[in-house]
Order: structure tokens, then C-alpha cells, then sequence
């Protein structure tokens, strides 16, 4: 009888247990992310898109209404003192922040996800050599493509798979013509080569990061460029701080993107 009773304790208390760890696992735990931005005196806004899952896969499909001066963001920072942009309750996750400023520069991070189920993550620092970046650039640069101006930005690879993060831009005259007179597109994709059988071909899925239509001679005035430092910022429990400069863009620019033509 005794026996039976402290099973029964036992049972209760485990079912306790697991009912704290249930509830605990499910309340979003949020904590604050600070920006700190030297150069920062003409910025306007600084945010945080949650893009992907923990598998890869888009949270929220690109909006093909966006505009290049107000991106789509789930979270935005306000300003603390002169250089500081805190998300003061920002929940666990991974984020890639967006800055927006002054005359036409945006400023975005971004991470390697895989195109394929089952693919790894590739870190920033998974660079790729250079006969490998030569004839992955060699390839995109002869494929035939919608677009006029398809532009691999950034490289990464281990031996199984290189991802590509890829500007593609359409300002020549379209079939939107008619309804937008001087229309131009600009989107950004994750590309994916796999190595199979001896050589590396391209996975035909993709992985959209935005898509903008607008007026040509706008986008040709702008500045977007892409960082992987203001990529994959982890957010869990603890206060995050992070450090950034923005570019001086009269020097001889280091990040890669659209600058104006």
C-alpha cells in the first residue's frame, strides 16, 4: 500500500514537472538586443526581421508590395543617447538586423540557409577557394537569366554545398510596362550548388529573400548593401550588445550591393 501511494507521489510529481517545462518552453522569453552604431547621425531606422525558422524556411514570405525605404521588419529600435539602438524586448530568436539612412542607404544582414532539407547552415567564415569562387561566379555569370544584372554578392562552402547570396535586378523595359510605366525590379535570392557525382550543379529551388518593384531611375540612385556582421544576431535570455560602424561610403567601399549607377 505504501509502495502504491509514493508511486502515485512520483507520478504526480513528474506530471508537475513536465508541465512546467511544457509552459516554460512555450512563453516567449524576450530580452534586449542594443545596436551601437558609430557614423550613425544620419540614421532613421534600425530593425530586426526574424527570416527564417530553425530549419531554414521562411517565417513570413517576402511582401511583394515592399519598398526599398521602409523594409519589412518585426521589430524596430529606439534611440538611447547618441550611438545607441536598444530592442528592449525582443523575443529568442535569430535576426537579421536592416539600417535604413539618410540619402538613400540601406544597410542589411543576412545568413547562409540551405535551399535543400537537411543541408547545413553555412557560417560567414565558410569561404570558399578560389578555383571553387571562380567557377561557381563562371557559371552564374553565363546562365541565362530573366534579369539583366545577376550578381553574386557573397560566397560560402564546405565539400558538400556553396551558397550564393545573389542580386538580381530587372531595369530594362518588362511586360509591367503598360501598368507601371519605367518599372524596374530588384530582388535577393539564396542560391545552392551541391556537389554531385564529381562536379557542382545548381539546386533549381531558391530561397527569396525580398522582391521590390520600383520606378528604374529611383532604384538606380540607391545604396543597398549587405554585411553577414548584422546577420544571424542570436537573441536568448541574456542582454546582447553589438557593435557596429557604418561605412564611409567615399572610400573605397568594402561591403557588396547595389550602389548607385
Amino acid at each position: 500500500m505504501q509502495n502504491c501511494l509514493q508511486f502515485e507521489i512520483f507520478n504526480f510529481q513528474f506530471a508537475i514537472l513536465l508541465l512546467f517545462f511544457s509552459i516554460v518552453q512555450n512563453t516567449a522569453i524576450a530580452a534586449e538586443l542594443t545596436v551601437e552604431i558609430y557614423n550613425s547621425q544620419n540614421v532613421i531606422l534600425v530593425g530586426a526581421i526574424q527570416r527564417w525558422d530553425k530549419d531554414g524556411n521562411h517565417r513570413n514570405l517576402p511582401d511583394p508590395k515592399a519598398k526599398i525605404d521602409d523594409p519589412a521588419v518585426d521589430a524596430k529600435a529606439e534611440k538611447h543617447q547618441e550611438n545607441n539602438w536598444v530592442f528592449s524586448d525582443l523575443p529568442q530568436g535569430k535576426y537579421d538586423l536592416v539600417i535604413l539612412a539618410k540619402d538613400r542607404l540601406r544597410i542589411e544582414g543576412f545568413q547562409y540557409v540551405p535551399v535543400k532539407e537537411f543541408d547545413p547552415f553555412l557560417s560567414p567564415e565558410a569561404t570558399c577557394d578560389d578555383e571553387i569562387r571562380n567557377l561557381i561566379i563562371n557559371d552564374i555569370e553565363k546562365s541565362p537569366q530573366y534579369e539583366n544584372k545577376v550578381v553574386p554578392l557573397y560566397l560560402a562552402c564546405d565539400n558538400k554545398v556553396v551558397c550564393v547570396l545573389v542580386m538580381l535586378i530587372r531595369d530594362k523595359p518588362t511586360s509591367y510596362e503598360s501598368e507601371n510605366p519605367g518599372a524596374a525590379t530588384i530582388r535577393h535570392e539564396i542560391w545552392q550548388y551541391s556537389w554531385n557525382y564529381g562536379g557542382w550543379q545548381k539546386e533549381k529551388r531558391t530561397k527569396v529573400m525580398d522582391r521590390i518593384m520600383m520606378d528604374r531611375v529611383e532604384l538606380r540612385k540607391w545604396t543597398w548593401l549587405w554585411d553577414p556582421k548584422l546577420g544571424g544576431i542570436e537573441v536568448k535570455y541574456q542582454p546582447v550588445k553589438i557593435k557596429y560602424e557604418l561605412p564611409i561610403l567615399t572610400f573605397t567601399p568594402k561591403l557588396k550591393g547595389l550602389y548607385p549607377y
